[in-house]
């Protein structure tokens, strides 16, 4: 019996270790740069906990603050993918952490509320640019085969930083104050992208023979019912998920009285979760071919779930129950919603595409801390978390009828 039982847990390891093989040398000196740079980034989950608690200002001034970090993403995006079709993503993705790092720097001796407002716009401008890039790095380096997998070990070197980010974080503060880690992170920036520059070379995108053909076709993204109904989904995903870092961060501190250093271990544990489990979720839905649609609209479903639990205001262990659930909402999400926008872009237009995806979030970004902190404002905690999971049940029917469309459209292009 302790054979077999060693057995299969070989063949087990042997199986999630297989999800790792087959990538080219750059995708994996890619995750290792997101890897260092996600690890620094300790400002994002303590932001608003800052800019509330150690610079003193309202709700309402740090639900604007947070609008223009979402403004200034949704910009930076922009300009990120359409520069990556015209200047190249290696030039983008190098000027975006070099420069940002520099700007965090600067930005921890920046305490006013007006200048805090244009500097956090300037600075996700510049680093919000980064992301299109990097998609498009890996339709380059990634093998069509691997693609999904690619993007999901890169969101697994994000998680893991995360995992480890956050609970250095927490320590940090209580240690030297929060000015430690806007040191941190801007020097992860660039030593990041320093490592990026010096081990992978540029490599230029390929056209395809029919490129000219989609230049005239690409207006049709604009016209692609089903791809903006799914983008309404990620919006509606993405205000929920960017919860963790605008509104339940304080929310851990006023209802339970958690520090700093507990909420940056829920958030550990949340970044852990998906570091073992994600590549193999992603693993059996490629082999099962499971409708990728299906699975972001699971996980939209989970994390209203998991925003519903909160409305139970009487005990902490509720807040560890809620971060699995949202840990698995996730890695349903997130990494196959990244797969099927790549999946709809022509060639030679993956930039305005991955532009387009990107910024549903930045808008994400945006409603999110201002909804969320408006109606904490004027209702209350327990009023935002029942306003956040009802939302998340509309996008669970935006998902489902995305699916439905999908299926009609495949159903047309056989006759």
């Amino acid at each position: 019996m302790q054979a077999q039982s060693s057995i299969m847990l070989q063949k087990a390891f042997q199986r999630y270790i297989s999800n790792f093989k087959g990538f080219r040398r750059e995708v994996w000196i890619l995750t290792l740069v997101t890897f260092i740079n996600r690890a620094g980034t300790m400002v994002l989950p303590f932001l608003s906990k800052y800019l509330k608690e150690d610079l003193g200002f309202s709700y309402s001034q740090v639900g604007w603050i947070m609008v223009w970090f979402g403004v200034g993403s949704m910009l930076g995006s922009w300009l990120g993918g359409k520069l990556s079709d015209k200047i190249g993503f290696y030039k983008i993705m190098i000027f975006s952490l070099f420069a940002s790092g520099l700007a965090f720097f600067v930005l921890q001796y920046i305490t006013s509320y007006y200048a805090l407002c244009f500097s956090i716009f300037g600075i996700m401008v510049i680093a919000d640019m980064f992301r299109p890039a990097m998609f498009v790095s890996l339709s380059v380096y990634a093998k069509p085969e691997n693609r999904t997998r690619a993007l999901t070990l890169v969101r697994l070197a994000i998680n893991l930083g995360f995992a480890a980010g956050p609970a250095l974080g927490g320590l940090i503060i209580m240690g030297i104050g929060y000015q430690g880690l806007f040191w941190v992170d801007g020097a992860t920036c660039i030593i990041a992208i320093l490592i990026f520059w010096i081990f992978v070379k540029e490599k230029k995108k390929e056209k395809s023979p029919d490129f000219h053909l989609q230049e005239e076709q690409r207006e049709s993204v604009f016209k692609d019912k089903p791809f903006w109904i799914f983008l309404l989904t990620c919006t509606i995903t993405g205000i929920l998920f960017f919860q963790l870092f605008t509104t339940i961060p304080l929310y851990h501190k006023e209802q339970f009285d958690l520090t700093e250093f507990q909420t940056g271990l829920l958030l550990t544990m949340n970044g852990l979760i998906i570091f073992f489990l994600e590549m193999p979720i992603v693993g059996y839905v490629e082999r099962k071919k499971i409708n990728k649609v299906k699975i972001v609209t699971w996980g939209c479903l989970l994390m209203a779930i998991s925003l519903f639990l909160l409305l139970i205001n009487f005990w902490s262990g509720v807040l560890i129950i809620m971060m699995i659930i949202m840990s698995f909402a996730e890695m349903f999400a997130f990494p196959f919603s990244n797969s099927f926008a790549i999946s709809r872009a022509p060639k030679g237009h993956e930039g305005r595409y991955m532009a387009i995806f990107t910024m549903s979030y930045s808008l994400a970004h945006i409603l999110s801390a201002k909804m969320g902190m408006a109606v904490i404002d004027w209702f209350g905690y327990q009023s935002n978390w029942l306003f956040m999971g009802t939302l998340g049940l509309i996008g669970t029917a935006l998902g489902y009828w995305v699916i439905s469309l999908i299926a009609i459209e495949k159903s047309s292009a056989k006759y």
